[in-house]
């Protein structure tokens, strides 16, 4: 799922293609739109919240979307191809005299009033890139369930917007701890650290083309995606888990010697294990 810095760069793709300028066309292709025609409007702006978009239009109107795993959003100038996927996947188009703006595969895509977003993105805690960030309601935040997992803590929006797998396993890496340490036993100096910590890795990111935490050209991360290779510190196979209820898929990397804090429960690892093995045959 792309995480807050990505859907930043994509908001700020279609602000630049759309805003200032009037919709020459607009095709809805969801059942509950498919008659709904911004054709002559004016865009006023898009941003991200989160990880949701928001697209202003005249009229006091918002149209709300979600990339979760597989949207995404192509802008094209005039007489460009489209390569975003095929045309069944494409759930809407607004076009202006000469760009077209492409939403592809977008799980999430609803119209509503502009005094009305609250309902679509009011339940997101401090967004991590965005204009209402507050570390100190984002930390209490964090807080507020001791019991939790830190891991299971940074992935809920409503706790602070922006952070998904990949930030999730470089953070708890760079705190030292593993994603199943309990939020109520990350030492407070630490945790106190994490919400500007948070921030600046999604700041440094947002106008890179490709993610980075190490500071190096190779590899990019510190643990993500790179396990079983060995830990850039202190050289041990870095392991791979899920995390979480198991509903969706949420791998998680760490070192188990570098990140202090207790390991995934039994057999969380297992299927990661068998995917290593099967793609090295």
């Amino acid at each position: 799922m792309p995480e807050g810095d990505t859907v930043w760069q994509a908001a700020r793709r279609l602000h630049d293609a759309l805003a200032g300028r009037v919709l020459t066309r607009s095709d809805f292709r969801v059942p509950a739109y498919a008659t709904v025609d911004l054709a002559g409007r004016t865009v006023l702006d898009t941003v991200a919240r989160g990880k949701h978009l928001l697209t202003r239009i005249e009229g006091g109107l918002t149209l709300h979307s979600h990339l979760r795993m597989d949207g995404a959003w192509k802008v094209y100038g005039s007489g460009e191809s489209w390569k975003g996927g095929p045309a069944h996947q494409i759930r809407i188009v607004l076009a202006t005299a000469g760009r077209s703006a492409v939403g592809y595969r977008l799980p999430v895509l609803e119209l509503l009033p502009t005094a009305q977003e609250s309902q679509a993105v009011g339940h997101l805690g401090p967004d991590l890139l965005g204009a209402d960030w507050d570390p100190e309601r984002a930390l209490a935040n964090l807080l507020a369930d001791p019991a939790r997992p830190l891991g299971e803590a940074l992935l809920d929006q409503r706790v602070l917007a922006g952070i998904g797998n990949v930030y999730k396993s470089e953070l708890c890496f760079l705190l030292g701890v593993t994603p199943w340490l309990a939020v109520g036993s990350l030492p407070a100096e630490q945790a106190s650290q994490l919400p500007g910590l948070a921030k600046k890795l999604l700041e440094a990111n947002r106008d890179r083309a490709i993610r980075q935490t190490t500071g190096l050209r190779a590899p990019r991360l510190f643990v993500y995606g790179r396990a079983p290779r060995p830990c850039l510190r202190c050289g041990t196979s870095l392991r791979v888990a899920d995390q979480g209820d198991g509903s969706q898929e949420r791998p998680t990397y760490w070192c188990p010697v570098c990140q202090r804090g207790p390991a995934p429960p039994p057999g969380s690892a297992q299927r990661w294990r068998e995917r290593y093995r099967r793609s090295t045959r």
